[in-house]
């Protein structure tokens, strides 16, 4: 069972002896190294430390290749273990980097955002951006443990704890409706009564998803709610001059796919609005031209969740409840559109 593989950070001494690896690698991003690898550093035995440059514009295959060829120098074999140390950034590609090289090396997430702790460490997911799209090569590769130190979210500037407050905000509205309603109107780090539970709280929300449906062929879908056209909205402005954080498109997202819901009243105005001011209240939004909506669609058109050409959503059922899968027109996008830009304007 998934959550078996969580355990506390003090662990990873004792796992990395069990195993007899033949070399130990950590891969950390220019913040990571600097903030969380002296905590981490002295748990270790002998091994390699790798950094690559912090943020999704790294999240490249030339990035992933200077990982390769680190494992190369350093005779890695297929005994060999990586250590993700960061954020979802990181153990993305980290653990894409593990699953390809020599058919698979082992491979742990040490999670220091709360992104990655609530969710992109959990679920087996890995892969790098390609072409300016979002995740378009990855793999299902399983992490073997995932060890966790929520001290390290005090190490995050607020932008970036707000950020993974989204994925917080989505596991509530596609599960649970009560952790919805416990949710502090700002997002702020010193709001958080127990922010440990709150992470173990939405683990266990993701790992019901992916226990039940590994390869997200079915139920495991609904953990895309404000993905698809937030992952589009993320890859329009990647390269801009003020990209989004994951978190903020997907919150983008979430306002877009919870109005799509109420369109075909699955949601009512009053939820929508609760969604609304929620991330109102907390996310910095920018307002989209015209050109760039259609932009938007180009990359919703390519999606890798799209099914026979049909763009594909996970909608809301009412607050903690999700429906899937909803194919939607390009009208529909374009009006999500509008109403996402009343409500950042």
């Amino acid at each position: 069972m998934l959550p078996l593989i969580i355990q506390p950070l003090s662990g990873i001494s004792e796992f990395i002896a069990s195993r007899a690896y033949s070399n130990v690698f950590v891969l950390t991003d220019e913040n990571t190294v600097k903030y969380c690898y002296p905590v981490v550093e002295p748990l270790l035995r002998n091994h390699v430390l790798l950094k690559i440059p912090a943020g999704e514009p790294h999240k490249t295959l030339n990035t992933c290749t200077s990982v390769w060829q680190q494992f190369t120098i350093h005779e890695a074999d297929r005994n060999s273990l990586l250590i993700n140390l960061g954020g979802g950034m990181v153990g993305d590609l980290g653990g894409f980097a593990a699953g390809c090289y020599k058919r698979g090396i082992d491979f742990v997430n040490i999670p220091t955002s709360l992104l990655a702790m609530v969710d992109a460490s959990v679920g087996a997911k890995t892969g790098i951006d390609f072409l300016g799209y979002k995740n378009l090569l990855g793999l299902f590769y399983e992490p073997q443990k995932i060890f966790l130190h929520t001290d390290f979210l005090k190490t995050l500037p607020h932008r970036e704890f707000r950020s993974g407050m989204a994925e917080v905000m989505k596991h509530a509205l596609i599960a649970d409706k009560t952790l919805w309603g416990k949710l502090p109107l700002k997002f702020l780090l010193q709001n958080m009564e127990n922010v440990s539970d709150l992470v173990l709280q939405n683990i266990a929300i993701k790992s019901k998803f992916v226990i039940a449906d590994p390869t997200e062929k079915g139920v495991r879908q609904a953990l895309n709610f404000g993905h698809t056209i937030g992952h589009a909205l993320e890859s329009l402005l990647l390269t801009t001059p003020q990209p989004l954080l994951h978190g903020e498109a997907v919150a983008a997202g979430i306002v877009m796919e919870s109005f799509l819901s109420m369109k075909v009243g699955l949601l009512t105005n009053d939820e929508l609005e609760a969604i609304v001011k929620a991330v109102s209240l907390n996310f910095d939004l920018p307002v989209l031209t015209e050109e760039q909506h259609a932009t938007i669609i180009h990359y919703l058109k390519n999606d890798k969740k799209n099914r026979e050409k049909h763009i594909t959503c996970c909608f809301l059922n009412g607050i903690g409840n999700y429906s899937l899968p909803h194919y939607v027109t390009e009208k529909d996008i374009f009006n999500a559109l509008e109403f996402y830009n009343d409500v950042a304007t």
